[in-house]
């Protein structure tokens, strides 16, 4: 079945009656009043059945009630304002574990546990349409006098069926029989609710008591508690689901933490702990921790890097508890700063709830033998009034005082209250609770509350930015069209963010990839979605407290990069970068502002936030950068050509060895907003940049003169207007390699090699390259980096007669990025005589993590000839990786974390000229019994080019693949020896090559065609050309001392490090 939606742009069809789809991926609607909970920062597009694109304005609940009062949910639907329609995915529910079942005319759904929810007859038009009744979330004041919302508050918002159950069962002691049904209220909507997963029965459970203990760590949160912890320390027992809770300052108190929790548990329960599962965090795998488990015969159960579904009982009750005291501190309008107390209730209170992973019961029943007593519960940040214990009161002086209930005194039958006045917490079992009151804020003057509350987990992602609504938010100063503005300039006309709203900015916060499907019994009915506090709270802040921008513009620290503008424009360095790139577009006449013709259509523009950072990682610069959404271009309307050519690596290594053989300076110059230069011969429009639109004339754009970035003919245009440049100043281009010039003889020569806006220049005359850089200055507004030391990841270093070239920061990134920081290194990067096959029998593995290793891996072998085989070897298997491929790979990133400073070196040596050697392992591929190039080519001792590659052809003989390498070799030799020489300004050089196969040779120097050689495709011929014209000259060498074996199969440790030494990687 499929529904081509209908558009209409008021969307006023009745919001209650759906559509059941099974060709929709997802539920939507048009109906904005349809939503109980919408978050309008989830933004994109949805293609319908017709082709149309509609664009999608949020993401929110839809609740609606059923005829017995349930409450129930449609989650994760999106909100299309065009949509004239409802529609219910049917694929979406089958994903959250709902069962459809069309058949005679009638379609049933039914829930999770099997219950019939709806009855839907087909209609005339073969359409199965679904009346709702729409809800909205239970105003939980309205209900305080209610008994099944009054526990429903004092266990921390625990569902009405398990309610329902404990006190009919009696499951604990002290609660009555409640008879109520399922209903939502606000504050379980807010800081609850997430996407249902499937639940999985657990593979085996512990028999007893402390036969096993789930420990994680939660944290940083903000703001930190009044006595500064900003962490908490979760443990759970395998066998009762039995909790305990810890408020940690800082990560390395868990341990100590851990002790104290097992002596008690130890001595409670008369059993020793024998087993505790954790992560790798290093407050678990500490040293000093290790030789404690090992002295108690504690067994250590460690998680897979990355892999926390392994410890999902901890993981899920960590959400579990999250949830609670988030819906407490909802329900009662607490500040952040509360939220140690509310996590210590929420274990308090979950401890004595009924749980579905242990057959109904109770964990605190199953610890403790006895069902728990729930008769002295209150609800959580009410109104306590606190019995006054001052000895020598007055007669008519107060006998109690208003404060806040924050929980229950562990180890007395007390409560703990919090006294705003005074700011402490006081203990007393001599209260009086009022339950539908909470504090009012106006009457203290609070100001220096935290009122936020944001926990960090392991994956995060940004749907919107930070803010709220904002009152005193950054507005960029008006400005005329012409003239440039300054932060000095008045605010009160021109250019106004547009990004302030109503709706508050949302931060999800998902379990990692794979959470759902790992869900055991024990899972509660917890959902899987987080929110910030900072939605949980709402928009508005609590009267009396402290601006929340101000707190939420300390949490977006300098060091991070924004997503949007809304998250960038409340951070100076960010304003900063912004306004200097307004400038620069308006000082170089990039664009005019014009009425857009018709049969045009202007082209997007976004922010795009980027740090600048040294070898080291200490950021140097904010950059911002505006950008055109040039993937709407169409080719042959919007542009023509947009190939623009580069400096490869290749050349820039040759460059840099030419430099320090001839003892020549390496400068580096940067173009600031290089494509801004580019003139464009295409009339583009586009719209104004967001945030900046000018007041009164935000229907018109902008006719671009010049190239922006992101313009698909952007990189094609200033190329253009460089190399005009550049032959204009009396550079010639190298035919050989359109990213290089030169001018100039002799000492006076100047090379310049070209990668976009990078510009390496290299000379041995200092007044030169100092001229060539005012005139460059003088032409574009330019950055002189002085000495080349940073290039494209690739850390450079010089000095005399030396320049060392290494990507140690970018190497450290990798062994981090793999979770393999402190792992044991090993001395090769793969082992002797490995063979591996893309028909593996071991279990698949995440093919974008494997493939994103291996991409990152690539990009080390740059100046890392070392890496080549063993990388370009991985790289076979990147179409179904399994765990023998990954293995391989985390060997290679555990060699890199061993050498994370070698590179290679170039010094003045030899006489200088060009010397390769190539090598083949015959039918090393298993798969395809295929043989391996490997070409290495040396200025001097220098090496600058070299290549590790399977062979596109099958080889019948040693010979012949020694000759499908040579002939490899000579290509690459052949265009190394002309560049040199166009460099050298010198005639081209005979390249020595050197080969190890005696056949091979003489294949190559006898142009004779036999028996063994006439299959030999005709392009592998091209070597004995080569050396008939003279331009290359084989040779022998013998098995020792060809130094390509390194790139053409894995070696023994001894032979490896001998090898690597010869081709001139040391440590730099």
């Amino acid at each position: 079945m499929k529904v081509f939606a209908a558009l209409d742009d008021v969307a006023d069809h009745d919001p209650g009656r759906w559509i059941m789809d099974s060709g929709a991926s997802n539920h939507m609607t048009g109906s904005r009043m349809a939503f109980a909970d919408l978050d309008t920062n989830i933004t994109g597009n949805v293609r319908l059945g017709d082709g149309s694109v509609v664009r999608i304005a949020g993401r929110g609940t839809i609740l609606f009630a059923c005829k017995n009062g349930e409450h129930r949910t449609l989650s994760n639907t999106y909100y299309l304002p065009r949509l004239a329609a409802n529609i219910i995915s049917i694929g979406q529910l089958d994903e959250t574990g709902f069962k459809v079942l069309a058949e005679d005319g009638i379609m049933r759904v039914w829930d999770e546990q099997r219950r019939l929810l709806a009855r839907i007859p087909r209609t005339p038009g073969r359409l199965y349409m679904l009346d709702i009744n729409l809800a909205r979330p239970v105003c939980l004041a309205a209900h305080a006098d209610e008994d099944a919302w009054r526990w429903h508050a004092r266990l921390g918002h625990i569902n009405f069926r398990v309610l329902c159950k404990m006190g009919k069962e009696e499951l604990v002691r002290g609660l009555p029989c409640l008879s109520q049904v399922d209903q939502v209220c606000e504050a379980c909507l807010a800081g609850k609710h997430r996407r249902s997963p499937f639940p999985r029965q657990a593979l085996c459970r512990s028999d007893e008591p402390l036969a096993l203990l789930h420990g994680d760590l939660c944290g940083p949160i903000t703001p930190a508690t009044p006595s500064g912890n900003r962490y908490f320390l979760l443990l759970v027992d395998d066998y009762s689901r039995y909790m305990w809770v810890a408020l940690l300052s800082t990560k390395d108190a868990a341990p100590a933490a851990i002790k104290r929790i097992q002596a008690a548990a130890e001595r409670k329960s008369g059993r020793k702990l024998r087993a505790l599962r954790t992560d790798r965090g290093g407050e678990f795998t500490s040293t000093q921790f290790a030789e404690y488990c090992a002295e108690l015969g504690m067994r250590r159960e460690l998680t897979a890097p990355y892999s926390p579904q392994q410890n999902g009982v901890v993981e899920r009750r960590n959400q579990s508890v999250v949830g609670t005291a988030r819906s407490m501190l909802k329900a009662k309008g607490l500040p952040g700063m509360f939220w140690g107390e509310a996590i210590n209730t929420a274990v308090y209170l979950l401890n004595r709830s009924s749980s579905k992973g242990i057959g109904g019961k109770t964990p605190y029943a199953l610890w403790n033998g006895v069902p728990p007593a729930v008769h002295h519960l209150r609800t959580f940040g009410c109104v306590a009034h606190v019995k006054t214990t001052t000895p020598n009161l007055k007669k008519l002086d107060d006998r109690s005082r208003p404060m806040i209930f924050v929980g229950y005194e562990p180890g007395s039958k007390a409560y703990r209250a919090y006294d705003p006045a005074t700011r402490r917490v006081h203990i007393s079992r001599d209260i009086v609770f009022d339950e539908a009151a909470q504090w009012d804020w106006d009457a203290e003057a609070a100001a220096d509350l935290d009122t936020d509350f944001v926990v960090e987990y392991t994956t995060v992602y940004h749907p919107g930015s930070l803010s709220g609504t904002r009152q005193d938010a950054w507005e960029p100063p008006a400005r005329s069209s012409s003239s440039p503005r300054t932060p000095s300039d008045s605010p009160t006309a021109g250019r106004t963010p547009s990004v302030h709203g109503d709706a508050p900015a949302v931060e999800f916060v998902s379990p990692p990839t794979g959470a759902a499907a790992n869900l055991d019994a024990d899972h509660d009915d917890a959902p899987l979605r987080f929110r910030t506090m900072d939605n949980v709270l709402g928009p508005a802040m609590l009267p009396g407290l402290a601006n929340r921008e101000v707190q939420e513009e300390l949490m977006m620290v300098s060091g991070e990069e924004p997503a949007t503008f809304a998250q960038a424009e409340r951070d100076e360095d960010w304003r900063r970068a912004m306004l200097d790139e307004i400038s620069s577009i308006e000082e170089n006449k990039t664009w005019r502002l014009v009425d857009l013709p018709s049969g045009h259509r202007p082209i997007g523009l976004k922010w795009v936030y980027k740090l600048k950072k040294d070898a080291q990682g200490v950021v140097v610069k904010h950059k911002a950068r505006l950008v055109a959404k040039g993937y709407v271009q169409r080719a042959g309307i919007d542009f023509d050509e947009v190939f623009a050519p580069v400096a490869r690596l290749d050349s820039v290594r040759l460059l840099l060895a030419l430099a320090a053989q001839e003892g020549w300076m390496v400068h580096h110059m940067d173009v600031k907003s290089a494509f801004l230069n580019g003139e464009l011969i295409e009339e583009v429009y586009v719209v104004q940049p967001p945030g900046f639109e000018i007041d009164g004339q935000e229907n018109k754009v902008y006719r671009l003169d010049k190239a922006l970035y992101g313009l698909r003919q952007a990189p094609r245009a200033w190329n253009t207007k460089l190399d005009c440049t550049l032959k204009k100043l009396g550079f010639k281009q190298s035919p050989l390699e359109h990213g290089l010039y030169a001018r100039g003889d002799g000492s006076g020569r100047l090379l310049v090699g070209v990668y976009v806006d990078d510009l390496v220049i290299v000379g041995g005359d200092s007044g030169m390259i100092k001229g060539f850089k005012e005139q460059m200055k003088a032409e574009f507004k330019m950055s002189d980096l002085g000495p080349l030391s940073f290039y494209l990841g690739i850390e450079v270093h010089q000095e005399a007669g030396i320049i060392t070239l290494k990507q140690a920061a970018y190497a450290s990134r990798i062994v981090e990025k793999a979770g393999l920081t402190g792992c044991n290194p090993c001395a090769t990067p793969m082992e002797p005589r490995l063979k591996l096959s893309k028909e593996s029998a071991g279990s698949l593995v995440d093919a974008t993590e494997y493939r994103s290793l291996v991409g990152s891996l690539h990009y080390l072998v740059n100046t890392r000839p070392d890496l080549a085989y063993s990388v370009g070897y991985v790289s076979r298997f990147m179409e179904k990786p399994t765990d023998e491929h990954l293995a391989a790979v985390k060997r290679i990133i555990r060699y890199v974390a061993g050498t994370i400073h070698l590179g290679c070196r170039y010094v003045k040596e030899g006489e200088g000229g060009l010397q390769g050697y190539s090598d083949s392992d015959m039918a090393g591929d298993i798969d395809t019994r295929k043989s391996t190039t490997g070409v290495i080519f040396f200025l001097g001792k220098n090496p600058v080019s070299w290549q590790s590659q399977k062979q596109r052809v099958v080889a019948l003989s040693s010979c012949e693949s020694e000759y499908i390498a040579a002939a490899t070799a000579a290509c690459q030799g052949i265009w190394l020896a002309r560049l040199l020489g166009d460099l050298r300004n010198a005639a081209t050089e005979v390249v020595d090559l050197r080969v190890d196969n005696q056949s091979a040779l003489a294949l190559m120097k006898n142009p004779v065609f036999h028996d063994r050689s006439k299959h030999i495709q005709t392009k592998f011929h091209f070597i004995r050309e080569a050396v008939e014209n003279g331009e290359i000259t084989p040779s022998y060498i013998g098995t020792e001392g060809q130094l390509a074996d390194i790139l053409t199969k894995p070696l023994s440790r001894i032979k490896f490090q001998e090898l690597r030494e010869q081709i001139g990687m040391f440590p730099v």
